[in-house]
């Protein structure tokens, strides 16, 4: 039995991993340690934006950064003033990694690898002390009356800890310990995925991207704009994956059956479009319907939404009639595609769900219910959009817990 540690870290992805080192290096006298179940560490990292790990997002007021979650957003007002993007670009620098900022705003190390991440968090861990250890299943935990924490593992070895630090995600298990301890978990439902539209009449452009389009989930208050990328699946690409967050709650009790309305110029009003069209009509009445395209769509994709307008591509404009001008604006304005499903953006899970925002301090991520319990990351009901912005809760919250799990008497 080992009892003179201070803080047991549970759970070795992107939070466990970042609240451990901040705790060891706060105090090195203080033992830190960090149980994995897996044998691998930062698995998620790996596979994150494509395998670059998308570190964090170039967002540096935490009142705007705040709009990217859509749960958890006021919560972490406060812990995005103590430690936010530009305090993770200096951490990760400051150690020997550099960064950078795509034109979405998307930060990612100059090596296009999470490998470089990944390395860089175990060094920093080990460089600090921090104990790790993979393949450490947790099989039971207590707390005594001695105020010290018992972790049991299934190897029979039994932890004693000042501090206890649960930081596993998504995992149900992880839910159920804080549970024993008497919180409450929100429902855990998928994020970020793409929506499957096996009825879709574009299915075959697969492949193609539009740069801004407008998604609505029809009878629903959830509304975003940003590229869209066509699949052979349905619809996918930030848009998407932006909606998918925001309605993830009610997608779910939907069971991912409902009618997505696509908005292929939302610059345009329809009234703007009509003009714009009788404009080009009168302006050149000869042109083809299947090469004229005044708006910001690949070709292919305009073709295919004229056919569906139920208009002759081999039409002249000029012969455009005011029914087939009406039926074209009502297509690109609100086209409607039915959903039956979802899928798994690439690699990448996130859920919305855990732990009650009302029950934790977010000024410490310390328990409003066990003193000496602390969680960070995603099993916490905190979940951001595509982008970067899961990982920054993961850094904020980790940091945040660790340090002042070391404060700890």
């Amino acid at each position: 039995m080992e009892d003179n540690l201070h803080l047991i870290v549970i759970g070795g992805g992107a939070a466990g991993i970042f609240a451990a080192i901040a705790a060891a290096e706060a105090d090195n006298q203080k033992k830190v340690v960090l149980l994995e179940k897996t044998n691998v560490f930062l698995a998620k990292v790996r596979v994150s934006g494509g395998g670059r790990c998308n570190v964090t997002h170039d967002c540096y007021e935490p009142r705007q950064l705040v709009t990217n979650y859509p749960r958890g957003n006021k919560a972490l007002i406060g812990p995005f003033t103590r430690f936010q993007p530009r305090d993770t670009w200096e951490w990760f620098e400051k150690r020997g990694v550099t960064l950078k900022t795509e034109k979405d705003g998307r930060v990612f190390p100059t090596t296009n690898s999470s490998q470089t991440i990944i390395e860089c968090l175990l060094q920093a861990a080990r460089d600090a002390g921090v104990d790790l250890r993979l393949r450490q299943e947790v099989t039971h935990i207590r707390k005594e009356d001695s105020g010290l924490f018992c972790v049991q593992l299934s190897s029979g070895e039994v932890l004693k800890s000042r501090a206890l630090l649960i930081a596993t995600g998504s995992n149900r298990t992880g839910h159920q310990w804080a549970e024993a301890f008497g919180h409450t978990i929100e429902p855990a439902v998928p994020s970020l995925f793409t929506f499957n539209c096996p009825s879709s009449s574009l299915k075959d452009l697969s492949g193609i991207a539009v740069d801004a389009v407008e998604l609505k989930i029809e009878n629903m208050p959830y509304v975003q704009r940003g590229p869209l990328l066509l699949t052979h699946w349905g619809f996918s690409g930030p848009a998407a994956l932006k909606l998918s967050a925001w309605a993830a709650r009610d997608l779910n009790q939907k069971n991912y059956q409902i009618n997505l309305l696509i908005n292929w110029v939302p610059s345009y009003t329809a009234a703007m479009l009509r003009e714009e069209l009788l404009k080009c009509k009168k302006a050149t009445p000869s042109a083809l319907l299947a090469t004229f395209c005044k708006f910001p769509l690949p070709s292919n994709l305009w073709k295919r939404l004229v056919e569906l307008s139920s208009i002759d591509l081999r039409k002249k404009l000029a012969d455009l009639s005011n029914a087939e001008l009406t039926r074209l604006i009502a297509t690109l304005h609100a086209s409607s595609y039915r959903v039956e499903g979802k899928t798994t953006n690439k690699e990448e899970f996130v859920t919305a769900g855990g732990i009650r925002l009302d029950e934790i301090h977010f000024k410490t991520m310390e328990s409003r219910i066990t003193p000496g319990l602390f969680f960070a990351g995603e099993v916490i009901d905190v979940d951001g959009i595509t982008g970067g912005f899961n990982f920054q809760n993961a850094w904020t919250t980790g940091w945040i817990a660790g340090l002042a799990a070391m404060q700890l008497k």
